[in-house]
């Protein structure tokens, strides 16, 4: 069953504090910071009980949008593919793929960003407070721009 419950850490609901640079691959430092909420569920159980994947469904009303993950875990492969979707693009992103290893998961995929073909790499930092950050790479990976990081928080339960 290695693998299925890598993240079980993010299921629940989150209050998720996002951190933005203004501009990619351009050498900015502004950042923007706005808020958002997430709940993340497991879905597709197989009869020996796993769980093959776990939507994540995001509002982030200070920028009047909803977004959607799709985590699938493949166990022949031992990787993870995450897709992304929001109400801004009304499309399904390329999958991100990748696997945890050394208490950390990093994904990567192919992207355009202003034009350019760039290489995009997910690190997702467990934990009770996790981190997530993307960053950008426009040379195949020598360097790289981080250019958005969330910071997870549990939103206080509705009792």
């Amino acid at each position: 069953m290695s693998g299925f419950d890598d993240f079980d850490f993010v299921i629940g609901d989150w209050t998720v504090t996002n951190e933005r640079l203004r501009e990619r691959l351009v050498g900015s430092s502004e950042w923007e910071t706005f808020s958002a909420f997430s709940h993340v569920e497991k879905v597709m159980q197989a009869p020996d009980g796993t769980f093959g994947g776990h939507i994540d469904q995001m509002a982030v009303p200070e920028r009047g949008f909803t977004g959607m993950t799709l985590r699938l875990y493949n166990p022949e492969t031992a990787l993870w593919s995450i897709y992304w979707s929001d109400t801004r693009s009304h499309r399904l992103f390329p999958a991100m793929v990748g696997k945890f290893e050394n208490g950390r998961g990093a994904f990567f995929g192919d992207d355009v960003e202003g034009g350019v073909p760039v290489l995009v790499r997910f690190l997702w930092l467990p934990g009770t407070s996790p981190r997530w950050e993307q960053a950008m790479s426009a040379d195949g990976g020598e360097t790289w721009e981080v250019n958005w990081l969330m910071r997870f928080e549990k939103a206080p339960s509705n009792v």
